[in-house]
């Protein structure tokens, strides 16, 4: 269904053999190319430098030919031969004004101008993917019910409706999201504002009216099939929690395309235009919080987060299961973040399916986390070239590893870079194929190095070890913090959730811990970035921040820095292999925009950051 080539090019593609004389290339964006055609022994493509989605025309067969670039837009380019920094954020853990309980993009937005002010210039984001609005206590960010779309509670509707939109606020003086109140009241208030849109801007057809009608004609039928299941959702899994997965409902209701599911799409029309009208309001917000970013000074942006892969019960795998791996779940092997391994409890795309549809769903993914941001970062990015799979309800140990068109798919993102203008994160952690990263880093897409990983036996890299196409981070959101790892917090975590690694006690991690940060603070020490004696470990600060200067030593082109490092948290906002036994993707941060940065250690650590 494609053919994948890079610019410039020569390829003899065997498996196209011409039975007449007639072959040529119709490029996308005017002109041909009529090809010589050799007999039945195959057809020779010549090198093309137009990249772009061409059509190959071949007798009376038709297919794709995508002409792609060698490289990603490169980090180099986007800041003009200037290394940059920048901050990570997880969304629902920033505060809005007025607060509601949980951040939005109107509090991204707030964030990214305080930041652009201070010299940043990218805002690196948790994943915003659709979730299931019905279900108030899933609110896991890489488990999401479609990565097509957005999770609709992260819209602020005061950037798109006006300040007379904005969430009601309300007591939310707590550490941690509630999230089953903040998901019923931005429901409730959701619902509210549809229904005076639907009195009022639809009514009189104005620019707003409009803007709502070309977005849902341009979703199509993947935004229809997505409201429709939040719509069916609501009603099952609403009556009976036993409902959650779609594969649990009636059987006329498990086909997207069944009759049962139009006839139920008719008869509550009102409540589909309810989410596809959510759908817009999120996707504007995001839209119009990378604008005011780039308007700031940001040079990149807002990075969005591409999770490896979607719930089996979601709306995607209900809209189009055929395309995925159902009855196998994504995971990791043992490794040094996670001894046991990792099931992910995720489904993604079938190998297979992404070659018969000319990698159509690879596509409409990597266009809908590019189409407001500045860049993307795309987690778990090895699954490119293999996938750790384990059969549902089996444990990481009992998985394999599944192969993929790295190539084509490598391709395909320099090639969807190039034309959003839009650079491209690899997290490249956990057991590396050898090669992959010298692979990524030759098509321009910048892989992870971060601090607490970069050492070999009884030394910390120094800051030049650092390759000047990588992020360097001093965490992440998987990680402990600088400050909870200097203090030996993730080890007290570990014990009490039982993840310490085999035959290991507490004691024998924090001897192991201590050692650790003698030689982080010699690596410190010896490159500049800190003075005097290793401070106490309950004293994490002066860590912190030679931590953070390390870093801007090195020559990496862009580093990015957790807020949770640059406040002092000890705390990490999530903990692999745990569900309830901590609060994963609940923790807030202390202030609103501008009051997170305005502190003046975190102000100095900032204008080191942006000096460097």
């Amino acid at each position: 269904a494609m053919v994948v080539i890079g610019a410039g090019e020569t390829r003899r593609i065997e498996s196209i053999r011409p039975r007449g004389r007639f072959a040529r290339i119709e490029f996308e964006h005017g002109g041909a190319l009529d090809l010589p055609v050799e007999g039945e022994a195959g057809l020779t493509l010549p090198a093309i430098d137009r990249i772009g989605y061409h059509r190959l025309i071949v007798d009376d067969m038709q297919t794709t030919l995508a002409v792609a670039p060698h490289d990603t837009r490169r980090i180099g380019e986007a800041g003009h031969g200037r290394r940059m920094y920048g901050l990570t954020a997880q969304i629902y853990g920033l505060r809005g004004r007025p607060d509601d309980g949980a951040g939005h993009f109107g509090a991204v937005a707030d964030l990214a101008e305080a930041a652009a002010r201070r010299g940043a210039h990218a805002l690196s984001l948790s994943p915003a993917h659709a979730l299931f609005l019905a279900d108030e206590n899933h609110f896991t960010p890489y488990s999401p019910s479609s990565r097509l779309f957005v999770n609709a509670l992260y819209a602020d509707p005061a950037l798109v409706l006006g300040p007379g939109a904005a969430w009601p606020a309300r007591e939310a003086g707590d550490d941690l999201v509630d999230w089953p109140a903040v998901s019923r009241a931005r429901i409730a208030h959701l619902r509210a504002l549809f229904a005076r849109f639907q009195q009022q801007d639809m009514q009189q057809e104005g620019a707003l009216a409009q803007d709502f009608r070309r977005f849902r004609a341009e979703g199509g039928r993947a935004l229809e099939d997505h409201a429709r299941f939040e719509t069916l959702h609501a009603r099952l899994f609403g009556a009976d929690f036993t409902k959650w997965n779609w594969r649990d409902w009636p059987a006329g209701l498990r086909e997207s395309r069944s009759s049962e599911v139009e006839t139920f799409a008719r008869e509550n029309e009102g409540e589909v235009s309810f989410h596809v009208f959510a759908q817009w309001l999120a996707d504007r917000s995001m839209a119009r919080a990378q604008g005011r970013a780039v308007a700031a000074g940001m040079r990149i942006g807002l990075i969005s987060d591409l999770a490896v892969g979607m719930n089996a019960g979601g709306s995607q795998a209900w809209s189009a299961p055929d395309d995925l791996l159902m009855g196998l779940s994504i995971g990791a092997p043992p490794d040094m973040l996670a001894p046991l391994g990792q099931n992910w409890g995720l489904t993604s795309f079938s190998p297979r399916a992404l070659a018969v549809s000319g990698y159509a769903p690879f596509l409409a993914t990597l266009r809908a986390a590019l189409g407001n941001a500045g860049g993307v970062r795309i987690d778990h990015i090895l699954g490119l070239a293999r996938l750790w799979l384990v059969p549902e309800g089996g444990a990481a140990t009992d998985g394999v590893y599944l192969a993929y068109p790295f190539d084509d798919l490598l391709s395909l993102i320099a090639l969807e870079s190039r034309r959003h203008a839009a650079i491209v994160i690899g997290e490249d952690l956990g057991t590396v194929p050898h090669g992959l990263r010298d692979r990524l880093a030759r098509a321009g897409v910048a892989g992870l190095r971060v601090f607490q990983f970069e050492r070999d036996g009884g030394r910390f890299f120094p800051p030049d070890w650092y390759p000047s196409t990588s992020i360097a981070m001093s965490s992440t959101h998987d990680t402990a913090t600088l400050a909870g790892w200097w203090r030996g917090a993730d080890i007290a975590l570990r014990e009490a959730t039982g993840q310490l690694p085999a035959g290991r006690t507490r004691a024998d991690c924090e001897a192991e811990r201590a050692q650790e940060r003698r030689i982080a603070w010699e690596a410190m020490t010896n490159a500049g970035a800190v003075a005097g004696a290793e401070p106490d470990p309950s004293d994490p600060a002066p860590a912190t921040s030679g931590g953070l200067h390390f870093l801007a030593m090195s020559p990496a082109e862009l580093v990015l820095v957790p807020l949770e490092d640059v406040s002092g948290a000890q705390a990490q906002p999530n903990l692999p292999g745990t569900t309830d036994e901590h609060p994963n993707w609940r923790r807030r941060y202390p202030g609103a925009g501008e009051e997170n940065l305005a502190a003046g250690h975190v102000s100095r650590l900032l204008e080191l950051l942006s000096r460097r």
